[in-house]
């Protein structure tokens, strides 16, 4: 079959669709892979790699992450997303939309990220088959489970709860998510949430099923596949001679990142890492998103790295700093580290949540008013716990058997 895949967002949101390409791919289906990257990094080497044919619209976002930070570190969830839209997606929504059109006109099936309606208004024009990926659950109604900071008030009250947020996102979101449908002489699904922003055929969830407690109560397109894991370039990855060195002739370090999130603070970033981890007096090793900090430099107890793959890493390192990124969580915990998490945002807050409810971190430490003393606090708490350590090397050897992969094509295959 011929397979296009269309995704937006930051590597957090492009590397799980990449791994999703290579398995279809490798199970003999032909793929065209579409990014459109909001901090205009390329994978076209790594497709080549794949063999996976590979186009990046637009070929460049015109989007500052450093203001953009600085003008919506405060924001409530639904205003953060509104400025991002605004920002880094409704300025390119015709780019993408045209190449979404492209992808339906020249594949049989069409796979798109959970945010990428342009995608699912083609395949509905063209009479295509689309299905949706979701990076996180946290927006999938149970009546199990209530909303996100929302009171748990039983399985009778929590659908009105939901009925609730629907409204909302409506309320803030409907207008311009509804253009691009209008415009096409299309009338757009009611709920742009719960509706629009998947497929009603099969949305794929990729989150592991040690956090999707409540996924039976989901209604029936919503299916748990599991983390997409791309491994490729893993394998391709060799460890520089100075980062064994240092990893060789000491304690297991601490890892620090915020991932693409840390381009937009750099200097902030760095410097609370740096203070931290003096601080807490471990050795570390830091993702470098500032020029003051060369990669594959040392700094006494502090190695900087770029970018790489990360679980070969993580798996060498006694705990993961992070901002609780869906990707980035799963990495650390199917690497068998527990975290210490500092969110900037609600979706991250939820994915901090989880880990600490499973024993897997301390309590999160919100970026809007997080110090290097209480971060350096967080890290001495999870170095200590045997609890916690015991708990990530339990979690990891359950993880290491899902393949979120093989049960996304399974279930992409029972539909072709």
């Amino acid at each position: 079959m011929k397979i296009g895949i269309q995704t937006w967002g930051s590597n957090g949101d492009i590397r799980p669709m990449l791994a999703l390409a290579d398995g279809l791919q490798k199970a003999g289906h032909r793929v065209t892979l579409v990014v459109s990257s909001i901090d205009n990094h390329s994978y076209q080497g790594v497709c080549e790699q794949l063999g996976i044919a590979y186009r990046q619209v637009p070929e460049h976002v015109d989007f500052d992450m450093q203001d953009f930070a600085q003008r919506s570190f405060r924001m409530h969830t639904l205003q953060w997303l509104r400025a991002l839209l605004d920002a880094a997606f409704f300025p390119y929504e015709q780019a993408v939309y045209q190449a979404a059109q492209q992808l339906a006109a020249d594949n049989d099936y069409l796979i798109g990220h959970h945010f990428l309606y342009p995608l699912k208004l083609a395949a509905l024009q063209q009479q295509k088959p689309f299905f949706s990926v979701t990076f996180c659950h946290v927006a999938i109604p149970s009546p199990a489970c209530p909303p996100f900071s929302f009171p748990d008030l039983g399985r009778a009250i929590n659908p009105l709860s939901w009925k609730l947020v629907d409204a909302v996102f409506n309320w803030v979101l409907k207008k311009p998510l509804s253009r691009l449908w209008l415009a096409a002489g299309q009338s757009p699904p009611t709920n742009m949430l719960t509706e629009l922003l998947t497929s009603q055929q099969l949305d794929l969830v990729a989150v592991d099923p040690l956090f999707c407690r409540s996924s039976e109560h989901w209604q029936a397109q919503h299916q748990a596949c599991g983390f997409l894991n791309l491994t490729e370039d893993a394998r391709h990855w060799t460890m520089p001679d100075q980062l064994a060195e240092f990893l060789e002739n000491g304690t297991a370090p601490v890892y620090m990142t915020f991932g693409s999130l840390q381009q937009a603070v750099p200097d902030w970033s760095m410097e609370l890492f740096l203070e931290a981890a003096a601080l807490a007096d471990c050795r570390a090793i830091i993702q470098t998103s500032s020029t003051r900090y060369a990669a594959d430099s040392r700094n006494d107890q502090v190695y900087f790295i770029g970018r790489h793959p990360h679980q070969p890493l993580f798996k060498q390192c006694a705990a993961i700093v992070h901002h609780g990124g869906a990707g980035t969580t799963h990495a650390a915990t199917r690497s068998g580290c527990p975290s210490v998490v500092v969110p900037f945002m609600d979706e991250q807050l939820f994915w901090a949540r989880q880990l600490q409810a499973l024993g897997l971190a301390g309590k999160p430490l919100p970026a809007k008013n997080v110090t290097a003393a209480a971060l350096a606090e967080g890290i001495r708490t999870v170095l200590n716990s045997k609890a916690m350590q015991d708990n990530a090397k339990q979690v990891s050897l359950s993880m290491q058997g899902n393949d979120g992969v093989a049960r996304a094509i399974q279930l992409l295959e029972a539909q072709l």
